[in-house]
């Protein structure tokens, strides 16, 4: 189970144990602890699409805290211009990293870089090799599920470097609140046997997705053992005092971030 970390005026954050011992710098994000005022008070590291921003001076400031809290202010933040698809984009050690590339998996092994990816409903999975030298920050929606991307981005880190992988997946929308259409149940349908993923039918056409228990059964399927995922039961939608949530705030609303780097 991930562990929330908190201490008074500096920023809150979940972390995995599993991550911690394989020796890697990380974290998922809350909305607590930052400088940004409302609507997207206070540790926003995004601004939503529309004409309502937060100011970026703000959301700079916020990353600056963050990453002084997990021991990162040093690296650089690696990012991708998220498209809800399944296309990874690599860091590679001793090579230099074009932020912005469309792709919503940032898999590495140089200890120079800081992997980001942003949320605010979507699912944030941390990956790592057990000796913690190759890592990847995956952005998983019910799109990039679909998509395989974490499948791909296991591939990928495969490629990299042959080792047991460990997996944490972040907050995230819950079953109780993420009601789908009928075209959305159908890929769900289609991708999973067994309903996986559907929590339940809510009425014609309808339904509620449980994306974790989705990307759960895809680590499982990838070969990353039961005992090697750890995730947390929190819910973006429902707990409102600790995260932004598309859905619940109707788009006007902040990000939060899942950052990894490699050990040394």
């Amino acid at each position: 189970m991930l562990e929330l970390l908190a201490k008074d005026g500096a920023p809150a954050y979940l972390v995995s144990p599993l991550l911690t011992r394989a020796g890697v710098r990380h974290c998922f994000s809350t909305r607590v602890g930052g400088v940004s005022r409302s609507p997207f008070d206070s540790l926003n590291l995004g601004n939503p699409g529309g004409d309502i921003q937060d100011d970026w001076a703000n959301i700079h400031e916020n990353y600056r805290r963050l990453q002084q809290a997990i021991a990162c202010n040093d690296l650089p933040r690696c990012w991708v211009h998220q498209v809800h698809g399944g296309d990874v984009a690599e860091t590679r050690r001793g090579n230099a990293f074009e932020n912005g590339q469309r792709a919503d998996a940032l898999v590495g092994d140089d200890p120079g870089k800081l992997l980001a990816v942003r949320t605010a409903d979507c699912v944030p999975v941390l990956l790592s090799t057990s000796d913690g030298r190759c890592v990847a920050a995956v952005h998983a929606g019910w799109r990039g599920v679909i998509a395989q991307v974490i499948p791909s981005a296991i591939q990928r880190m495969r490629q990299i470097h042959q080792a047991p992988l460990l997996a944490a997946i972040g907050p995230a929308i819950g079953p109780d609140h993420f009601e789908v259409g009928q075209e959305v149940l159908a890929e769900f349908e289609a991708r999973f046997s067994e309903g996986i993923g559907i929590s339940r039918r809510s009425g014609p056409g309808k339904g509620f997705v449980d994306l974790r228990r989705a990307i759960r059964a895809q680590l499982l399927d990838a070969g990353v053992p039961d005992e090697s995922i750890e995730m947390t039961g929190h819910c973006t939608f429902r707990d409102g005092e600790l995260f932004y949530s598309h859905r619940r705030d109707r788009g006007v609303t902040g990000r939060m971030a899942a950052l990894i780097a490699a050990a040394g």
